[in-house]
């Protein structure tokens, strides 16, 4: 027998947050850092790094003016790429750019304002939560992840994984 509530996944509650503030094109961003090399492939993926989305456009950092040249043309094949892992048009242009790498091969770049969210869950963010959450019938279990939810929403994005290239 069903309870009242419809029970539905974390992933579609987590979905339907994002939606709703907005977050969708950050929550891509960490998706995009995580598999950048299985989207690109291991030698285009050792050069560059992506950084952020905004307007629409994706800013790739890559090693040098070598690479800048040679990504320029494939451009459009990055694009439909990065689109097809989003499952919709997330990102119209791709933004090259050169940037210094560190020795594990992650980004040196300026603090980008993700970075300044503070870590305590907004007021509207724990309500916005708590709403996604009310139909969970267990007090515990739903005051529980509501706080995981507000916690990790209100957390900034970590810095991308190094990839280490094959010898």
């Amino acid at each position: 027998m069903r309870g009242q509530g419809r029970l539905d996944s974390f992933g579609s509650i987590l979905t339907g947050v994002a939606h709703r503030l907005g977050l969708e094109s950050k929550l891509f961003e960490a998706r995009l850092r995580r598999h950048w090399p299985d989207i690109v492939g291991g030698p285009i993926a050792a050069h560059t790094r992506p950084d952020q989305i905004r307007f629409k456009k994706l800013c790739v950092f890559v090693h040098n003016s070598v690479w800048l040249q040679q990504l320029t043309f494939l451009k459009p094949v990055l694009l439909e790429k990065v689109n097809t892992m989003a499952g919709q048009t997330l990102v119209t242009e791709i933004v090259l750019r050169i940037g210094e790498f560190s020795s594990d091969h992650t980004v040196i770049s300026p603090p980008s304002a993700l970075e300044s969210v503070p870590s305590q869950p907004s007021p509207q963010l724990v309500q916005e939560v708590t709403l996604h959450a009310q139909g969970i019938q267990d007090q515990d279990l739903r005051e529980h992840l509501i706080t995981l939810m507000a916690q990790s929403l209100s957390q900034p994005e970590p810095s991308p994984r190094p990839s280490r290239p094959a010898p």
